[in-house]
């Protein structure tokens, strides 16, 4: 087959298709978790092939739309694989299998005795699944059904062990998740209501024959459901209460992704169904005050896990602020943003899992001497830490640098405001890793209020013990398992080569902005070029 939209085509629902499969054959063989464990990795390399190859089909041919089953639009479900959904595919698809090694790495050092082997990797692999249908949905109502079964799996990875945290942190998240799908669900009924249809494509067409008031209030109720779940300020409560609590390698992939398919879905219905811009001064004020509000919190923390679960909160405002500029520069700053934001996030939760294991906690008031006892864990925090600060020449700087052009290119106080707000932003954030590195990785364990205790059970999988006992009775001190390290040094260096190709990169992200100003692309590729009924 040769390279074309044909085999986009064929290869278009394999991201979903995979992982759905692989699930049901983990389940198929729970009793032998080396088989598990082989049937897992090989689906992710799979997946995240397939997705290279179609960043690179859909940057080459441009958006080409599958119709399921052979069902025509709007009767039949139809995914669309543009530049930003591959983008985003390839992305995320390297951080879901960077983390399943890390875990796998991680029950393999402590013993499968305690380790829900059996059901984490199905639950893992159906959060794959839903998160690439949310991703490559081109209608709501399957973008919902996406956002579901995500949402689902999440609520099992979140409570793992079932500890008393735990479970507190589950149903405070079950519970807003909950909310968020109604909204979403009312937003669908208002959007069918309006437009006798769910396809985005055809959706865009016939919106911008409603009245303004009655779009506005569709995307009113949109904008609140993908709020909560891409946690936007004031919406945000909910996630340093909630992400903390769980393993590290799931609170790495929920903080790395999950908010990011929020972001997604506000890129989406802002741009193609939305893109009038009536309520964009409501997203850059709500951008602003994620921004600050989120970095004032993480500088209140003494742990590093809910401390980085606040400057993912913080650094969600500089995505919706891309977002709310409604110009191409603008997007395209938001995405490659949001690329760089996957990976590097993600690798500093995974770095706390090692911190965890090295030192015997995540506590600023326990830790010290770190970067004595291992030189090599000091590194790989080092990097993506300066990197989240916006240290040039990082791609974290890069994505901010492009964000504030874009946003002093915008004729408005408020961008100009936003731009004050985001560079205020990475000063703290440069501030607050900066203050993890001292007390953590540069004075003496010695001199800490606490150093001279440690958790019982530091990053386990499950029974997890809120015990403490003394830093020397500690067993396997500083021993960090080669599967653990070996996955954060690989997404070390793929957040280095955003930096080193960060001229392809930023063309890639062009080039998904100006399809995404240009809504014709997407429309001609689901309904033709003679559009839709």
């Amino acid at each position: 087959m040769s390279l074309s939209p044909d085999l986009i085509r064929t290869l278009a629902p394999l991201p979903v298709l995979i992982p759905m499969l692989a699930a049901a054959t983990t389940l198929f063989v729970g009793r032998r978790p080396t088989v598990q464990r082989a049937v897992t990795i090989f689906a992710l390399v799979a997946v995240t092939a397939v997705s290279a190859m179609l960043l690179y089909l859909a940057d080459r041919f441009g958006a080409t739309a599958v119709q399921v089953g052979g069902w025509d639009t709007p009767i039949g479900i139809t995914l669309v694989v543009d530049r930003l959904a591959a983008l985003m595919l390839l992305v995320s698809s390297i951080v879901l299998l960077a983390v399943i090694v890390y875990a796998v790495g991680q029950g393999i050092r402590d013993g499968q005795e305690n380790q829900p082997v059996s059901i984490f990797l199905p639950t893992y692999l159906a959060l794959t699944a839903g998160v690439s249908n949310a991703f490559l949905a081109s209608d709501l109502f399957n973008m919902f059904v996406g956002f579901e079964v995500l949402l689902a799996a999440s609520f099992v990875l979140l409570t793992l062990g079932a500890s008393a945290d735990r479970v507190r942190a589950g149903v405070s998240y079950v519970m807003v998740s909950m909310v968020s799908s109604l909204i979403f669900l009312a937003g669908i009924g208002f959007a069918y209501a309006a437009t006798g249809t769910l396809n985005l494509a055809q959706m865009s067409e016939r919106l911008d024959d409603i009245p303004t008031g009655t779009r506005m209030a569709i995307f009113g109720v949109l904008l609140v459901a993908f709020g909560i779940k891409a946690a936007v300020f004031p919406l945000s409560a909910w996630l340093p209460d909630s992400y903390p609590t769980a393993p590290a390698p799931v609170t790495a992939v929920f903080a790395g992704l999950l908010t990011k398919v929020g972001v997604y879905a506000i890129i989406r219905a802002h741009s193609l169904l939305f893109p009038q811009g009536e309520l964009d001064d409501v997203l850059m004020v709500c951008g602003l005050l994620t921004m600050i509000v989120g970095i004032l919190g993480a500088i209140a923390q003494s742990d590093i896990k809910r401390l980085l679960s606040f400057t993912l909160v913080s650094h969600i405002g500089y995505m919706i602020f891309g977002v709310a500029l409604s110009t191409q520069s603008g997007l395209s700053g938001a995405v490659y943003y949001v690329a760089h934001h996957i990976i590097v996030q993600t690798t500093l939760f995974l770095v706390v899992g090692l911190i965890e294991r090295q030192a015997g906690s995540s506590s600023l008031r326990r830790l010290g001497g770190l970067a004595a006892a291992s030189p090599l864990l000091a590194i790989v925090f080092l990097i993506p830490a300066l990197n989240l600060g916006g240290i040039p020449p990082f791609s974290g700087f890069i994505g901010k640098i492009a964000l504030l052009q874009a946003g002093v290119a915008h004729p408005s106080v408020l961008s100009w405001t936003l731009v004050a707000g985001g560079t205020v932003t990475s000063l703290l954030t440069l501030y607050v890793v900066a203050r993890v590195w001292t007390k953590a990785f540069w004075r003496a364990r010695a001199d800490a209020p606490e150093g001279d205790l440690a958790d019982v059970s530091p990053s386990a999988l499950i029974d997890e013990s809120e015990r403490d006992i003394a830093f020397v009775d500690r067993e396997d001190v500083g021993r960090m398992p080669v599967f653990m390290l070996a996955p954060t040094i690989g997404l070390v260096a793929v957040g280095l080569a955003l930096t080193v190709f960060a001229g392809q990169m930023i063309g890639i992200a062009d080039r998904a902005a100006r399809d995404l100003q240009n809504r014709d692309v997407y429309i001609t590729a689901v309904l033709g070029e003679g559009g839709g009924p």
